[in-house]
Parts: structure tokens; sequence; C-alpha cells
């Protein structure tokens, strides 16, 4: 089985910024993670990613906020969206 595409969106939220949400289910987990999808959301503004959710090959699943990688507890799809826009929404200003 290759990698079957599930979510391909990018979604203009202003003149300046857009975000940018793919998912796969992959044959096998990727390196690092336990379950059956790889996935890149990102949020940029003014031509710089400042928010992404990765799941990359020997790092699993983590997000960078700005500068800073952390890990991320991947659960279902659905909560990872939510909580990616959850971040999406903290960021925006106001």
């Amino acid at each position: 089985m290759k990698a079957e595409p599930l979510l391909n969106e990018r979604h203009q939220l202003d003149a300046v910024s857009f975000v940018e949400l793919r998912i796969w289910r992959v044959p096998k987990p990727v390196k690092g993670s336990a379950h059956d999808l790889k996935y890149a959301l990102a949020y940029v503004v003014d031509s710089v990613c400042v928010l992404r959710y990765d799941n990359e090959a020997g790092k699993g699943d983590h997000r960078h906020i700005g500068e800073v990688e952390t890990a991320y507890a991947f659960t279902t799809p659905a909560a990872l969206l939510a909580d990616f826009w959850k971040d999406v929404d903290q960021w925006k200003p106001t």
C-alpha cells in the first residue's frame, strides 16, 4: 500500500497568513510515531512558518511554536486538528 492522502487543504486566513493541512495514511508508522498517519500542519504569516505540527521520521510527533520544538501527544486526527487550530487562534493577533 502506498501513502493515501486523507487531507490536503490550504486556507487563506487574511492578506498575509494561511494554513496548510496535509495528512496521509501510511502503510506503517513513521519512525518515532505509533500510528499509521503522516502529517504536516503549518501556519504561515508574512512568508514565515510560525507554527507547525508534524511527525517527520526519527522525531516522532512534535510541534514547532516559533523557534521552540516540543513533543506532541498524538491521539486522534480530530484532536490533532483541534489542537492545531487552538494554537493558530492563540498565535493570531487580536
